[in-house]
């Protein structure tokens, strides 16, 4: 008798199956199109899960899936998972993040191809008769020897590149955390930021996850920071483009045009304001990852993953934490929110483009098994720039490793204030930037920010304000907040030991409006302001 039962409840490769039914103590049954009640009437008696996007894992099913022990995601969403409740109920989610890397890069790069020569306003031309018409009005763009500007250099930006490069393009690329040496192997130019890589460019391209950050990334500022005649290509997230702000740049003759898969809403409406355009555009509906070749890769993908997880314990693209033995989670597991918390912070406050990070220990807990802690602040860190379950506890070093970042773990044996402390450096050149915490009594606090000293609290919203050390300014913080209605809930205030610089950290019960981030930023003495959510 099969040790493992597994479901595979939405169509996957053939080929997929065999692989799971393949392997010894596996046992696999097929049944798609389950209704959410048949689902959770059976669902009690599986090991394991193989899903799409069609069957919806809510907290329910897994409230009855006393067996469950991992779901795998023949792709990359998975918001039809659940994964608190997974989490919560100790079942490892895997997705299959790299099965349509290919897929993606070579529709993209299509995209661009089609956008440069008029392919679709021209075919569409040459079916209304209007051949001789067409030859004429619809020139094209060379891509010979034009510098094109990539957004996100992960494995798709990465692909791109090359591709790019075979077709004598000369190719700059932005991405937070590629280093200059991974940028010298690449044989790409290493933006410092998206207005160096925009600058001149002819193209650009954009593989980047859609956060607050890269909200409208491509706006009207930046696309008059490219060369006329410009190609603007997405293929990765609605929303990255201000598409009001890419019309307007199309119709004055600054920008030629543009290759979009992807739409702030969509479907889109059929009367979209860039669908009245004629020229060098192309559009198409959502679909980077479909080619038979990339379903058929996530679903053997899939199938190799949770077989691997029953067979060998190996864990491969886990998108929520691992389930850790009693032992370790007693031992380490109050640490992992503090590491958490010190790696976004990093990602907010350090430098971009970092070369490596360092994690260290002081204290009883440097002679501990500290591998988990160290993971938790790199996978905060990548966190950041990362699409959402791309990075986690198991792939982030190899996704480091990819980056160039090098991650290393030390000890501290100088003596400090604290009887334990993890510290968190970020290193780019000859500049270090290092947080720190601890626990005090049972609770995380941040006790470091860029060697000054503080107390704050590892949840919550924060704004950081750096300035000059001098009289009156935590008054003019203090006005500002209290006229925009925005309450103080804790602040701590740091300093050097010379008294030029200053740091204060204050916690609010409410995200800073934008008009109170820019009063302060043209405060005279006020050289930083910086928001975030812990």
């Amino acid at each position: 008798m099969a040790t493992y039962r597994v479901l595979v409840s939405d169509p996957i490769s053939e080929k997929g199956v065999e692989a799971l039914a393949a392997a010894p103590g596996i046992s696999v049954d097929v049944k798609t199109g389950l209704k959410p009640e048949a689902l959770l009437e059976i669902i009690g008696d599986y090991h394991g899960l193989v899903v799409r996007s069609e069957t919806k894992v809510t907290a329910e099913v897994l409230a009855a899936a006393k067996n469950l022990k991992a779901i795998g995601r023949a792709g990359v969403g998975v918001d039809n998972i659940d994964r608190k409740a997974a989490t919560d109920h100790g079942v490892i989610v895997m997705n299959t993040p790299t099965g349509n890397t290919i897929s993606t890069a070579e529709h993209a790069f299509t995209l661009m191809l089609s956008a440069a020569r008029n392919i679709a306003p021209a075919h569409a031309a040459v079916l209304k008769g209007d051949f001789k018409a067409a030859r004429k009005a619809y020139q094209g763009i060379e891509l010979n020897t034009k510098r094109l500007a990539i957004l996100g250099m992960g494995r798709i930006g990465t692909e791109f590149a090359k591709r790019a490069q075979a077709f004598n393009m000369h190719v700059v690329a932005y991405d937070p955390f590629l280093t200059q040496a991974r940028a010298d192997e690449l044989k790409v130019e290493l933006a410092a930021t998206p207005d160096a890589a925009l600058t001149g460019a002819d193209v650009v391209t954009m593989h980047v996850p859609l956060t607050p950050e890269t909200n409208r990334l491509i706006n009207a500022e930046r696309l008059a920071l490219m060369n006329k005649g410009a190609l603007v290509i997405n293929c990765a997230r609605g929303g990255l483009v201000d598409e009001e702000a890419l019309k307007a740049a199309i119709e004055s003759g600054h920008i030629a045009g543009a290759g979009l898969d992807v739409f702030e809403v969509e479907p889109p409406p059929n009367d979209h304001p860039l669908f009245t355009l004629n020229k060098h555009v192309v559009y198409t509906p959502h679909l980077g990852a479909s080619t038979n070749e990339a379903q058929e890769n996530v679903g053997i993908q899939v199938a190799e993953q949770l077989r691997d997880f029953f067979v060998t314990g190996e864990i491969k693209n886990a998108i929520n934490m691992p389930s850790l033995d009693a032992a370790t989670r007693a031992a380490i597991g109050p640490y992992l929110d503090l590491a958490a918390a010190l790696g976004k912070l990093l990602a907010k406050l350090g430098p971009e483009n970092p070369d490596s990070l360092r994690v260290s220990y002081h204290g009883p807990l440097a002679k501990k098994d500290t591998g988990l802690v160290s993971r938790t602040v790199l996978t905060a860190l990548l966190e950041a720039s990362r699409p959402d379950g791309q990075v986690n506890i198991v792939n982030a070093p190899a996704i480091a490793t990819q980056l160039g970042l090098d991650v290393t773990e030390s000890t501290i044996n100088a003596k400090t204030e604290f009887s334990e402390l993890v510290v968190a450096e970020l290193k780019k050149g000859d500049v270090r930037y290092r947080v720190a915490g601890t626990l005090i009594g049972q609770s995380p606090r941040i006790v470091e920010i860029d060697k000054l000293y503080v107390d704050c609290n590892i949840a919550g919203r924060f704004l950081f304000v750096e300035n000059d050390d001098r009289p009156g300014i935590v008054g003019v913080i203090g006005t500002a907040l209290g006229n925009a209605g925005v309450n103080i809930a804790n602040m701590g205030l740091a300093r050097t030991a010379d008294r030029t610089r200053a740091l204060t950290v204050i916690e609010v019960d409410s995200e800073p409006p934008a008009s109170l981030l820019d009063l302060l930023k043209s405060t005279p003495g006020i050289v930083k302001v910086i928001t975030l959510e812990l």
